[in-house]
């Protein structure tokens, strides 16, 4: 064990604030930088690591063992049952203690060995509490992981992250009756298996691809990562969705992009929403649901225009997390629906959403 431990590479986290948090490397040697979130979840980290929306983002796991159940097979198989995505798309991870051992029944090598093959670099050994009661009190911001003590970095803030992890071309899924577009913006795996599993036919479109020239039921708007705003010929498209009354659906930035399209405003969340216990009430029932989130922007729910209502609002901050129109067949919600990782409870939208197809 000590020559274990005699082994190990100091690494540092340095925030641009000049905070310095010093451990020790796993993963991939090298260096990497960006925008330092943390999430609150307990479990699920082959699911967020390549989740599309932790684009360009250092994540903080604040659960403090990491690792202990490995990393499952399935990683480049299409529409994979365990993985989000074809690839990690973090930038770096912080964790407070790494579990080399593993054991699962779907582990088929250490989490440490994934990273390595996707060149994602880790820290361990960080005081993860302390780190993020700093991002919640200051907010998210960049940092960076180096060998290199008092190293110094000057952010670089990606350009358009939704065009990086979006499809580059058409893709069908399925052989249903009814025709889904999915203008994916970072979208998940388990979207698109939600959808399958209810006997539809998904074309997955990229973020840019204007959907009202296809032969569809319905439209979904998906999650993804980055600022909405950056995403307009995605708003203008959702502008014509609702001008022809075509039945839509969003989820996470979705929700914003549709937001956007009703010309209500967006802004950045002081440090995010990024967890499996988000609790929402549905305001027609006020019926609680906890449910899977994972986003750093939300709507300003005082600049929605009168033809619109809040589906859900946060229970803990009061922010929106989700919409409905008045009169067309269209709504969003800005948590995830179809969870992976994360409670299931919300579930019956997708059902809410395939009844309004045309």
């Amino acid at each position: 064990m000590n020559q274990m431990l005699h082994e190990r590479k100091e690494s540092y986290l340095i925030l641009e604030d000049g905070s310095i948090f010093t451990g020790f490397s796993f993963g991939a040697d090298g260096k990497t930088q960006g925008e330092v979130v943390f999430n609150t979840g307990m479990v699920g980290y082959p699911e967020a690591f390549t989740d599309p929306s932790y684009r360009n983002q250092i994540l903080v796991l604040t659960y403090p063992l990491i690792g202990n159940y490995g990393v499952p097979a399935e990683f480049e198989k299409e529409l994979s049952t365990y993985y989000e995505s074809k690839q990690i798309h973090l930038s770096g991870l912080v964790v407070s203690e790494y579990s080399k051992f593993h054991h699962h029944w779907t582990a088929v090598r250490e989490l440490s060995d994934l990273l390595i093959e996707q060149n994602i670099v880790g820290i361990e050994g960080i005081d993860t509490r302390a780190l993020t009661k700093k991002l919640r009190e200051h907010g998210t911001m960049q940092g960076y992981i180096t060998d290199v003590p008092h190293d110094s970095f000057k952010p670089i803030l990606p350009v358009h992250p939704v065009l990086d992890v979006s499809v580059k071309e058409p893709k069908t899924y399925g052989t249903g009756n009814k025709r889904i577009a999915v203008i994916d913006c970072g979208c998940k795996n388990t979207i698109i298996r939600s959808l399958l599993a209810r006997n539809v036919t998904v074309i997955r479109v990229p973020w840019n691809y204007d959907v009202t020239t296809l032969d569809i039921n319905g439209v979904l708007f998906s999650n993804g990562p980055g600022n909405p705003e950056d995403c307009m010929e995605t708003i203008n498209t959702a502008r014509k969705t609702l001008e022809l009354n075509i039945p839509t659906m969003g989820i996470c930035l979705g929700n914003q992009i549709i937001g956007l399209a009703s010309g209500a405003k967006t802004y950045k969340l002081k440090y995010g929403h990024r967890s499996q216990n988000q609790p929402c009430l549905h305001q027609n029932s006020k019926r609680c649901y906890i449910t899977s989130q994972n986003h750093g922007y939300a709507i300003d729910r005082k600049t929605l225009s009168d033809e619109w209502e809040e589906l859900f609002i946060n229970a803990n901050d009061g922010t929106n997390e989700g919409l409905i129109h008045k009169s067309k067949p269209v709504f969003s919600v800005q948590f995830h629906p179809e969870a992976m990782p994360g409670p299931v409870d919300t579930g019956f939208l997708f059902d809410k959403f395939i009844s309004m197809l045309l």
